[in-house]
């Protein structure tokens, strides 16, 4: 004798995980039916159907009762099961939290090692002239990666240049939106070449997010070599009307190569060909497995 399949009915088993949801939401909050039918404004035959699975809810009564709980309505019917408490308070404060804050507290939940929040991820850094963004390009196209200029990123968001960015919200606007657009790619790109702007490693809590989510490698080479870079690039700032600018460059060397150097490498370009540095840069990025899930 065969038996007649009977097809699964999906609004059952939502009636039966509301029903559930409700009567333990409200015996957690020791609240009588009679008190949950005060607050909500539904008869206490109402809620007794409701919790035994019998029959269906409107929108708006059931709203009423997700408000008295203190829960939000979708808790009630979501498949998994809900938050407690404290974590939905736990989610609310970090939902509000400042982007170093929700930062820090990824680390400290992170089953995954720092090795392996960075596989796949490299960023270069140092400061213009010294063939990060060719680099980069380069090597991106060589391992088939997407690559990055994080000043792009802040461009494309602000729909503005960078010099007007700068003359607008000054150097503190540029900072946050630069620390906003390092958030987004590492968001975006499991797997990337990112090139940033020099002066990322003088903000600390930047830098730090930068050294946890990405691999990176200091490019660097002469200071006449970045002058003459810049200078190559049409940008003759650097030098007009400035007797002093190749002092005032070796300073900020000094000044920062010691944040440079937290790098996991670095490259210097210093008199070599392009293709000799991407050889180098390549040759770096497969014998430290960067974009390995863990360094040998």
């Amino acid at each position: 004798m065969s038996e007649t399949a009977h097809p699964i009915d999906p609004g059952a088993d939502l009636i039966k995980r509301l029903a559930v949801r409700v009567r333990e939401a409200r015996k957690a909050r020791g609240l009588p039916r009679r008190v949950l039918s005060e607050m909500s404004g539904v008869s206490p035959r109402y809620l007794a159907q409701l919790e035994a699975g019998e029959g269906n809810i409107s929108v708006i009564l059931l709203q009423r009762v997700a408000q008295a709980l203190d829960l939000k309505v979708e808790t009630l019917l979501a498949e998994r099961a809900p938050w407690s408490r404290d974590v939905e308070r736990v989610a609310c404060l970090f939902s509000n939290a400042s982007m170093d804050v929700q930062q820090q507290v990824r680390g400290l939940l992170s089953p995954q090692s720092p090795v392996m929040m960075r596989a796949g991820r490299i960023c270069l850094i140092g400061l213009r002239g010294a063939g990060k963004s060719t680099l980069g390009k380069l090597a991106g196209a060589a391992l088939d990666l997407p690559f990055v200029e994080l000043n792009e990123e802040i461009e494309a968001e602000s729909g503005m240049p960078i010099a007007e960015v700068m003359a607008l919200y000054g150097q503190e606007g540029y900072r946050e939106m630069e620390a906003d657009a390092l958030e987004r790619v590492s968001v975006a790109h499991d797997r990337m070449i990112l090139a940033v702007a020099g002066g990322i490693v003088a903000e600390p809590a930047t830098y730090a997010r930068l050294l946890q989510q990405f691999h990176t490698i200091w490019i660097h080479t002469s200071p006449s070599e970045y002058m003459q870079r810049v200078r190559a690039q049409g940008d003759v700032r650097p030098m007009e009307g400035n007797p002093a600018a190749m002092t005032q460059l070796k300073n900020l060397l000094d000044t920062r190569k010691p944040l440079y150097e937290r790098a996991d490498a670095q490259i210097n370009t210093s008199n070599r060909p392009v293709k000799t540095s991407l050889n180098d840069l390549l040759g770096v990025i497969r014998k430290r497995h960067f974009l390995d899930a863990a360094e040998g």
